[in-house]
């Protein structure tokens, strides 16, 4: 019986080798559920793969996968969404949002190859720039001298295609007293600074109101508006500064939520609540690998969370914040790489892939299918059924 699974198990990989074809199309996000994307059976590349005569009998069957809550395709080839499809709820920021289904192209009752179909979700520009705040205060002590800096907080475009999350800041002032620096932080986020361009005199003029623009480069473009104030006063210089930039650690799934994971640290040279740190997750840190995790603001310790299922072989990556007592606060971000090692011995798992199946995990044979023509990927020999046709 052993042997006979191996066998069906080399057959399975070669006809995913031999036969399987591999099909793209695209769709917007936000579209309505039952949106039409595409037909398989008048794609060009499909096409060439049969003759006319045979194109008139040829089905198709979507194999069960996850993304088959997402897209549906009918026996004739046609693609459909069954579903509005999320382009920020189902990828992640740098990566090509896209889902792969399998389908299956049958001729007559004959098995003939899998077709890997897959469906690039294209992101619309449905989410504008946000600041954390729309106004801060900044201070400057009236003998800074020219070049001096202070940090603001950047915005944050939740959509996740490149053009539609970049964005362009501008700096909008009815004098010429300041200018706007921007650079980029290991996660991507930007990094922004009031650049004091000429010497205050408190006596002259005392606050001084900016404006920092947020635009991201979506077509139609979107923006939003930081208004800074600007108090002629003292001010915060240093930044906390981290002990590692990089924090490599490897946890077992069943580490104890007791302990700490990892402890972050930074230092702030400043004296008084400018050297008061908190630590905090950074918001480029996705929401699928912060929920395993949890971060004491006051310490840098960083547990798991008390229904954190982690899964091995499994790098998380968590951006933490490392945020001074200053007004208004100067921070920098370190990484921490969570690596789940396995510490289990088990037995390996067999992936079964059906086909084409009658009743539930059951596999058809019918009797009087060709000689050397498969009707399945990998079955149990134990759930093999043999159907007689009526005569």
């Amino acid at each position: 019986m052993l042997k006979m699974l191996r066998i069906l198990w080399l057959v399975s990989l070669i006809i995913q080798c031999y036969h399987c074809l591999n099909l793209t199309y695209r769709v917007k996000e936000e579209n309505s559920p039952i949106t039409y994307i595409g037909s398989i059976a008048t794609n060009k590349q499909f096409l060439n793969s049969f003759s006319s005569e045979e194109l008139k009998v040829i089905t198709f069957n979507q194999l069960q996968q996850k993304e088959a809550e997402l897209f549906n395709v009918t026996t004739t080839g046609k693609l459909y969404t069954l579903q509005t499809i999320d382009a920020e709820s189902l990828c992640r920021y740098n990566k090509e949002c896209s889902k792969v289904i399998k389908v299956a192209v049958h001729k007559q009752k004959t098995f003939v190859r899998i077709l890997k179909v897959k469906i690039i979700i294209d992101d619309i520009n449905d989410h504008q720039p946000e600041f954390p705040d729309k106004e801060i205060t900044l201070h400057f002590r009236e003998g800074d001298g020219k070049g001096m800096k202070k940090s603001i907080p950047n915005a944050i475009d939740k959509d996740v295609g490149f053009k539609n999350r970049l964005i362009h800041y501008k700096l909008r002032q009815t004098n010429h007293s300041f200018s706007l620096e921007v650079f980029k932080h290991a996660d991507g986020v930007s990094y922004l600074q009031i650049v004091l361009e000429e010497k205050l005199d408190r006596e002259v003029k005392e606050s001084y109101n900016v404006e920092v623009i947020a635009e991201d480069r979506g077509t139609p473009a979107k923006q939003s508006v930081l208004n800074v104030k600007i108090i002629v006063d003292d001010e915060n210089d240093n930044r906390p500064v981290f002990a590692k930039r990089i924090y490599n650690v490897s946890v077992a799934k069943t580490h104890k939520t007791n302990i700490p994971v990892v402890i972050v640290s930074a230092q702030d040279s400043d004296r008084g609540d400018n050297r008061k740190i908190s630590y905090h997750f950074s918001p480029m840190t996705s929401e699928m690998d912060s929920t395993h995790f949890q971060l004491k603001p006051d310490t840098g310790e960083i547990f798991l969370t008390e229904t954190s299922s982690l899964q091995e072989k499994v790098i998380y990556e968590l951006f933490i914040e490392a945020r001074d007592g200053g007004n208004p606060p100067l921070s920098s971000i370190a990484t921490v790489m969570v690596n789940v090692i396995n510490q289990q011995n088990n037995a390996p798992n067999i992936d079964v892939n059906f086909i084409s199946t009658r009743n539930h995990n059951t596999a058809t044979i019918l009797e009087d299918i060709k000689v050397e023509m498969v009707n399945f990927e990998l079955v149990p020999l134990s759930k093999y059924k043999v159907v007689r046709p009526n005569r």
